[in-house]
């Protein structure tokens, strides 16, 4: 299985600074176990696993791994799923604490 493997740097104002974080965008969700062992290879402080969603308040669901379990938010892996993600100004995410957005501002994304 090949599996899309992003690194992004959120809070970066040059290559090789800011806050490290994975993202993996999926066709649909493995098992639990599988993406815990995913997050825990990638050994950064946070893993974005995303799923394409049709219709709804969100584009994808997003889930975040730690390399020991999975939280129920984290910012800079959600701006890092926005810069792998974000074809316009915006993209929507459904998670466990609720619709989450990320948008296009210039050259910036929040």
């Amino acid at each position: 299985m090949i599996i899309p493997f992003f690194q992004v740097d959120a809070f970066a104002p040059r290559p090789l600074t800011g806050n490290p974080a994975a993202v993996m965008p999926l066709e649909e969700w493995l098992p639990d176990e599988q993406l815990q062992a995913i997050a825990a290879e990638n050994n950064l402080s946070e893993t974005a696993f995303t799923v394409p969603l049709e219709g709804g308040d969100a584009d994808y669901h997003l889930r975040w791994f730690t390399p020991t379990v999975e939280v129920d938010m984290c910012g800079h892996a959600t701006l890092a799923a926005g810069h792998v993600l974000l074809t316009g100004d915006r993209v929507r995410f459904a998670t466990r604490s609720g619709v989450l957005a990320v948008e296009r501002q210039g050259d910036l994304l929040q």
